[in-house]
């Protein structure tokens, strides 16, 4: 008698007597059994089935040491800065007296700091904190969240903060005034077009010089 056993790439017939015990017959079946199992192990370890392909990588970015220093222009407001900036005047078109980029060039980031004066007057400051609040919610197209945190600063005043998630043009504004004669507000950018993931160091970094610039700010007498 003649039994066909499947091995690996091939058939294996063998010839049994009939007139043996059964304990050959079993030997056979194992021997089969095992050269199907050898097979299917073969086949798992082809090398297209164990491609994973790696991530992609991102440049690292070299973040200068947090040291800062005393605004010495003359603007109705003052403030300490990182010595890794350097100030510069807004000259868009539509730029106002007193509005300044606190730039970064070795992060290609800059800080846009827009003032207004308050006169004294509870519906034009309304206007401005809309308006902040408007600007913020351009990006919402983009933006994945919003998350508004309201702070009390060391110098005594209340300044709102709004971090932006997604890769959108601005992940940080804030605003902040003393109600009755100034408001600033801020803006942080970047000129590059990379994913937030990969300007994730770089946004904690100035989010940290943001926060100690409302620590140290300070209102002038004059505007």
């Amino acid at each position: 008698m003649f039994f066909k056993v499947r091995g690996v790439g091939k058939e294996l017939f063998v010839k049994i007597s009939t007139n043996k015990n059964q304990t050959l017959l079993k030997k056979v079946a194992t021997c089969g059994l095992m050269l199907g199992c050898l097979g299917m192990v073969m086949g798992c370890g082809s090398s297209d089935t164990d491609y994973i392909p790696k991530p992609k990588g991102y440049p690292r970015l070299d973040l200068p040491p947090q040291e800062y220093q005393v605004m010495k222009e003359d603007h109705p407001y003052t403030f300490e800065y990182s010595k890794s900036a350097v100030l510069l005047p807004d000259t868009f078109q539509r730029a106002e007296p007193h509005w300044i980029f606190v730039a970064y060039p070795s992060l290609n980031a800059s800080v846009q700091l827009t003032y207004k004066q308050v006169q004294n007057n509870p519906q034009r400051l309304m206007g401005f904190i809309n308006d902040a609040y408007r600007l913020a919610g351009k990006h919402q197209v983009r933006a994945t969240g919003i998350r508004e945190q309201v702070i009390k600063t060391k110098s005594g005043h209340t300044a709102v903060l709004l971090d932006i998630s997604g890769d959108v043009p601005s992940y940080t504004q804030f605003f902040t005034t003393d109600t009755t004669r100034h408001y600033l507000r801020g803006a942080l950018y970047f000129t590059v077009a990379d994913k937030q993931d990969s300007l994730r160091p770089a946004i904690e970094y100035l989010r940290k010089d943001i926060l100690h610039m409302l620590n140290t700010l300070r209102w002038k007498n004059k505007p």
